[in-house]
């Protein structure tokens, strides 16, 4: 038993250890799909941009984005690298701790096998039990040899779980290996890939540095319609909300009249508290206040989860301050998101929700803003917009298409998330919230 128990735990141990190293593979390999699913929706942005003889700042973005990606998958690539070699690390010592013990398992078992055949004789056995002095003596001779029998089955059976074990473990080895090499032949590639990555990247760079005077009229102008976009969007917001609190302040004078109405007539003073403290009345819903709290809880739950705005693209600006891609000291500061997509992509709702405002901003098309409970999203950069004040919208449903930029192959979007929060407007970063 002694033997069969530590069996167990070597199993457990190995079953253990592999599930581990299972699950950081997992993961793994689930981040390089994504880098690759990333990679390539920007190989195919930028084979859009090889017609164009001139580089853009876009597409200086999203070459940008490819090194970027690139390097990250370089560094998956080590971990895996590294994962596959301490896992065949591991394995190796498993097996010669397996091939240890098989040789101290046969050992014994062969001194078993030679008691075994020294007293192999029936009448050897029985004369054992009948030589007994007493019943219970005899009763305990033929237990002592049932359980050498016993015994000499389960060593045999460890041997060959043990033999079972092994072959397991070189073959998972060899597969382990296979893996390795594989990995690494991917991740010559990619090094190759990625050299040629930054020269584009170096020669987009170079072109553009020599256009500094058109990059900042460029910028100044698009830093103008940024303030525009801000103050048209918070204006509509504040609209939105002012007009909710008017509705319902009417709809609590409406009720007031129609308590007084159906008061009692003759009755002057107003009823008076009685001295127990009354339970809480619970405020009870209207349909249109439980849609909004349900879209509301929805689209929370649904935080790094919901869906782009466009079906293909790589976001070429984050949210919040950055450092001008070109232009020493300037720093941009972005109110949502910047996706570069394909020229006049179609836009989609990345929740389902109503339309409150369709904003038509000169030099910078067109805005919707679809609210969800608590919640606004808003896309911008639309040169057409399929939606009106009012409608309900899908998850995915095409809302509109980009505005084209003049001389380029790309387009962009820009994408703002705001929460609601008594009266007061609260920008939010839309990456946290977009999937990954």
């Amino acid at each position: 038993m002694k033997y069969v128990n530590k069996l167990l735990l070597m199993l457990f141990v190995f079953a253990g250890t592999s599930l581990l190293a299972q699950k950081n593979s997992d993961k793994l390999r689930k981040e390089q799909e994504s880098l690759e699913k990333s990679i390539q929706n920007t190989k195919s942005l930028l084979s859009k941009t090889k017609s164009s003889s001139e580089a853009t700042l876009n597409e200086l973005k999203v070459i940008d984005n490819q090194v970027r990606y690139r390097e990250a998958l370089l560094n998956n690539f080590d971990n895996q690298i590294r994962g596959a070699e301490l896992k065949i690390e591991q394995k190796d010592q498993q097996i010669v701790r397996l091939e240890e013990k098989m040789v101290r398992l046969k050992a014994q078992y062969r001194k078993l096998i030679l008691y075994a055949y020294k007293h192999r004789s029936k009448q050897g056995q029985m004369m054992y039990i009948f030589s007994a002095t007493t019943y219970y003596e005899a009763l305990k001779r033929n237990k002592y040899l049932e359980k050498i029998a016993e015994i000499q089955n389960k060593q045999r059976l460890i041997i060959l779980q043990h033999q079972g074990l092994i072959s397991s473990e070189k073959k998972s080895l060899e597969t382990e290996k296979q893996r390795k090499l594989r990995i690494a032949n991917e991740k010559r590639k990619e090094k190759e890939e990625i050299l040629k990555d930054k020269t584009k990247q170096q020669e987009a760079f170079n072109k553009l540095k020599g256009e500094e005077a058109t990059l900042l009229a460029n910028l100044q102008e698009e830093e103008r319609k940024k303030t525009v976009l801000k103050q048209k969007i918070r204006e509509a917001i504040d609209k939105e909300i002012a007009i909710a609190e008017k509705a319902r302040k009417e709809k609590e004078k409406k009720e007031a009249a129609e308590r007084a109405k159906n008061k009692p007539k003759g009755t002057t003073k107003e009823p008076v508290a009685p001295t127990d403290k009354p339970e809480p009345v619970k405020k009870e819903l209207t349909l249109s206040e439980t849609k909004e709290v349900a879209l509301n809880k929805g689209f929370e739950a649904n935080k790094g989860r919901l869906p782009w705005p466009v079906d293909k693209g790589t976001i070429t600006e984050g949210y919040g301050k950055h450092a001008h891609a070109t232009l020493p000291n300037v720093i941009t500061n972005n109110n949502g998101v910047d996706i570069s997509a394909p020229k006049s992509a179609q836009v989609r709702a990345v929740f389902e929700g109503e339309v409150t405002s369709v904003l038509s901003i000169p030099g910078a098309g067109k805005v919707v803003i679809i609210r969800h409970g608590n919640y606004r999203t808003v896309y911008s950069n639309l040169q057409e917009a399929y939606v009106s004040v009012g409608m309900k919208v899908t998850t995915k449903q095409a809302i509109g298409s980009l505005l084209p930029i003049d001389g380029e192959t790309l387009s962009v979007a820009h994408f703002e998330i705001h929460q609601v929060l008594d009266g007061q407007v609260v920008r939010i970063n839309p990456s946290l919230w977009i999937t990954h």
